[in-house]
């Protein structure tokens, strides 16, 4: 159960056999149904999730009342609500799984355990906040100087699977445009 998280933290950082478990038994594990909410706009982030299985979306409701969605995670991907999470503050986002998703899960008190028994970590937690700061980054920017297909397009690439996974009208929000502009940009494609 613990191959996948252990493969990530590997990849970052090297933990004794000791360490791992020390951090392992720390883990919340659970299984969450689809269409559940881990997080609502208000709400004070009391999680670091690292997906085992499953997919997450984050997201925020616009003054029309549209879902914007700002991410989808995966597997081998942390979910959370950082700065709310950091700072103890309300959120501003909504997050939402969308498929029956499998979950560590760590609280603000157990981050300070870890860290303080394995300060290694914070390498590990640091380079996970890289990740997603180059992520937010390239988005920013894509979606400033990419047309609506070049954006398709590269969602696609870079995430080959998820058009399977997430239903085309998450994809048109995550992507800045209508389910209909997304339909006739498919058709394109198509022919």
């Amino acid at each position: 159960m613990f191959e996948e998280i252990k493969k990530y933290i590997d990849t970052c950082i090297t933990l004794s056999d000791e360490q791992h478990d020390y951090f392992n038994n720390l883990l919340i594990h659970k299984t969450v149904p689809k269409k559940k909410m881990l997080l609502y706009k208000g709400e004070i982030c009391q999680f670091e999730a690292f997906i085992i299985k499953g997919c997450v979306k984050t997201y925020f409701i616009d003054k029309n009342g549209f879902e914007v969605i700002l991410t989808f995670a995966t597997e081998n991907w942390w979910i959370s609500d950082i700065n709310s999470f950091h700072e103890q503050i309300p959120s501003e986002m909504y997050i939402e799984t969308i498929e029956k998703t499998e979950l560590f899960i760590i609280n603000p008190e157990t981050k300070r355990q870890i860290l303080n028994q394995i300060p290694s970590l914070e390498r590990m937690f640091r380079l996970m906040v890289q990740r997603h700061l180059g992520t937010y980054q390239e988005r920013l920017f894509t979606n400033i100087t990419l047309t609506a297909e070049e954006r398709y397009n590269l969602f696609l690439q870079k995430y080959p699977d998820l058009s399977q996974r997430v239903p085309q009208h998450f994809i048109a929000s995550y992507l800045g445009i209508s389910a209909e502009f997304l339909s006739r940009i498919r058709n394109r494609k198509l022919k």
